[in-house]
Parts: C-alpha cells; structure tokens; sequence
C-alpha cells in the first residue's frame, strides 16, 4: 500500500457539511473514487487504499460517515472491533446512504473529475455502497466484504452498473450459503464475484487480526483489473 497526503474537504448538506478527506492523482485529475469506510470509520487502512486508488490516477474522496457520531474513525487496537460495531448501531442508516449520495455528487461536480464517479466499499461500507449505487449512476462498484449485503438484496435489481464482489471462504460473519445467496441476487453480465479459500472478514485490512496477505493481493489485482476495465485512469 502507498501513501499521500490528502486535503480535508467538506459536502454542503442540508442538515450541515458532511467532512471527508480527498486524494488527487499525480497528474491532478482523473474519474472519481467515492471510498466508503469500513466500521472503523476513517482509519489509516482506509486512508492507505485511497491513496492506492490515487497512485493509479483516481481522485478520490472518502467521506467521514460517522461525523454525526462526533467521531471519524477509531483507533487501531484490541479494542477496535467492539468500538466500531458499537458505532454501527448507532449509526442512522438512511441519513448515511443520503450523506453517500451527496458525496457522489459533489465528486461528480469537481473540476478535477475529468471522467465518470465509482463507489468501493468495505465491510460495512461494501452494503453502504451497494444502496448508495442504487440511489445513482455510478460507472462500476466494488464491494469487499459487505457486511450488509444478505439484507439488501431487494436493490440488486436497481444496481445496474458493472460490479466486483470480494468475500472470504471462512467469514465469521457472513457464512457460505448467505455468500451464495448474494452471488445469485447480484448475478450479471457485469458482475465478477470471488471468494478466497481460507480468509475471514475484513481479509483486506493488514491494521486487523484477520488480515490475509495471500487473499489481499490476489484481490487487489482483480480490484485494479476490474478498474481498468470499467473505470479506466
């Protein structure tokens, strides 16, 4: 993973300004990344895939959408687990997907955006950015891991765009027969779906205890292939 400086910025809402950190390509311009966070908001795993999606000529944005929760993220731990999913039940999900779609948006409208908007998400944030794609148009979707994806299959219909779908074979949360359930509901002609023998949740995050290296790369490549593809730099 690379790093980069990011520059904070903030999405005009109606109910306030929604905070969220902004990385820009090389060359200062390219398509837009939205970047939804995982249950532990902001954290510097997240901040280090953004900066990856720059290095390869994205501008991307990742929104803070715990801000109405007074926090960005939690810090790295043996008590960040426990901290991030009470999080999540605190979080107003409806106001989120809004707070999404306004990121969406914005994005859209910068002027360093010279191409079309895509979503990738982790854990929490692959479901967040599963709605958030059935509220837009986004060129492509990523999704690892989405943790909310088994109660939101009545969208798939309405995500219409190309997209990957990242699980793991041992996920403690989201067993084999739910994963096939999801491969079924998204099923498509532009839809590529992996799982990776071995691997738990959050297999991505190398900040967390069930980081697997091995399933990590092998799913960033297809990440990076799928991009070049659907959402080329």
């Amino acid at each position: 993973m690379t790093s980069a400086d990011p520059s904070a910025v903030a999405v005009p809402l109606p109910t306030g300004e929604l905070p969220g950190l902004l990385w820009l390509p090389p060359s200062g311009r390219g398509p837009g990344i939205v970047l939804v966070q995982e249950i532990f908001g902001i954290s510097p795993y997240v901040e280090r895939r953004a900066a990856d999606l720059a290095a390869l000529g994205y501008v991307v944005l990742a929104p803070q959408f715990y801000w109405r929760l007074g926090i960005a993220g939690v810090a790295n731990g043996p008590d960040m687990l426990a901290e991030g999913l009470e999080l999540v039940q605190r979080f107003d999900w409806a106001a989120g997907v809004g707070d999404g779609v306004a990121a969406y948006e914005w994005l859209a409208g910068r002027s360093e955006v010279s191409g079309p908007v895509g979503l990738v998400g982790f854990c929490f944030g692959g479901g967040l950015a599963f709605t958030i794609a059935a509220e837009t148009s986004p060129a492509a979707l990523i999704s690892y891991y989405g943790s909310a994806l088994p109660g939101l299959l009545e969208l798939a219909p309405r995500v219409t765009c190309p997209s990957l779908h990242h699980f793991g074979s041992a996920d403690s949360y989201i067993d084999r027969e739910t994963v096939e359930r999801i491969r079924s509901a998204v099923a498509g002609e532009d839809v590529e779906f992996y799982t990776y023998p071995g691997a738990d949740h959050a297999f991505d995050n190398d900040d967390f205890v069930s980081y697997h290296p091995e399933a990590a790369t092998i799913a960033w490549a297809l990440t990076v292939k799928f991009l070049g593809t659907y959402l080329p730099a």
